[in-house]
């Protein structure tokens, strides 16, 4: 069995594209991945994806000619064949075409969560066929490649991609992390969506050095209120940037706490910390779904 941990990104969303320097966290659920083989001849792959224990997809693949045999939800079946294909194309010990494969993989979190299904599936799939995650992940997915270094690195981590890939494990936690919270908003943010407006607009290398800088001090950072001021201060830069309100003036205008997306913006998870009545207060706004960080951060 190989296992790979979600990830969540604390700082520099969007921005990390473009080699700013981003903190990322490792969750405690992630992925699994089981396989056998069996020298038939057939140049099959059986894949069984399932949910916590309950099987949501199944496809056979015929990884010789390239097509979906059967399935019960063809969009899926055709990116897991594309993500084969490419594994098939660069291995040098996987899919030969003597074997058929019975592949299955276990999703510890729901994939609405955005805690990376898929870069937990390119790790598993690139350490299974012994080949390189990053190169998997930016040939089927794109990206910055943060999430494929946190399932590498078990670990919190520093993130930079630009003008080469640079990850530093590192030991983030801080006393005041007992105050943090993760509240879920109930939809899975379509990440491409955002990088594309993020593309769109002209960046300038000050910007990019504006959230290193960020990144740097909440690593100095040691108690909640001038953590609170940094992630308030991350959250209206990237506001005034992209040209969108934040998440707290959208959803959480009254709260007497910061509100600071994660990742993509208008989806996944958001960050904030505990006050009186907080499970009350986000529940009573629609978002019942709320960690501690505890709960969530391996």
């Amino acid at each position: 069995m190989i296992f790979s941990h979600g990830k969540l990104l604390l700082t520099s969303e969007y921005v990390v594209l473009d080699g700013a320097l981003a903190l990322a966290l490792p969750t405690k659920w992630g992925q699994e991945f089981f396989v056998s083989d069996h020298a038939d001849g057939k140049s099959l792959v059986n894949w069984t994806a399932l949910h916590k224990g309950k099987s949501w997809l199944n496809a056979t693949i015929d990884y010789r000619t390239g097509k979906v045999v059967s399935t019960n939800i063809p969009e899926s079946a055709a990116f897991i064949l594309k993500v084969l294909m490419k594994v098939k194309e660069v291995s040098a010990i996987q899919l030969k075409q003597d074997s058929s494969y019975s592949i299955t993989t276990d999703l510890q979190f729901p994939a609405n969560f955005g805690l990376g299904s898929s870069s937990t599936l390119m790790n598993n799939l690139a350490q299974w066929a012994a080949i390189d995650a990053f190169e998997l992940n930016e040939t089927c997915l794109g990206g910055s490649g943060y999430d494929i270094a946190v399932a590498q690195e078990q670990s919190a981590i520093l993130y930079q991609n630009q003008p080469e890939r640079i990850v530093h494990k590192i030991d983030f936690n801080p006393s005041y992390t007992k105050d943090l919270i993760f509240i879920h908003l109930n939809q899975k943010q379509n990440s491409r969506e955002g990088i594309n407006l993020y593309r769109s607009k002209e960046k300038s290398p000050e910007l990019i050095e504006e959230f290193s800088g960020i990144t740097r001090r909440v690593l100095e950072v040691q108690n909640l209120e001038c953590f609170s001021e940094l992630m308030t201060l991350h959250e209206n830069k990237l506001s005034d940037f992209l040209g969108i309100e934040t998440v707290k003036e959208k959803h959480f205008e009254n709260c007497p706490s910061f509100v600071k997306s994660l990742g993509a913006w208008g989806g996944d998870f958001v960050m904030s910390s505990k006050f009186s009545g907080y499970e009350d207060y986000f529940s009573g706004k629609g978002f019942s779904t709320v960690f501690t960080y505890q709960d969530l951060i391996y």
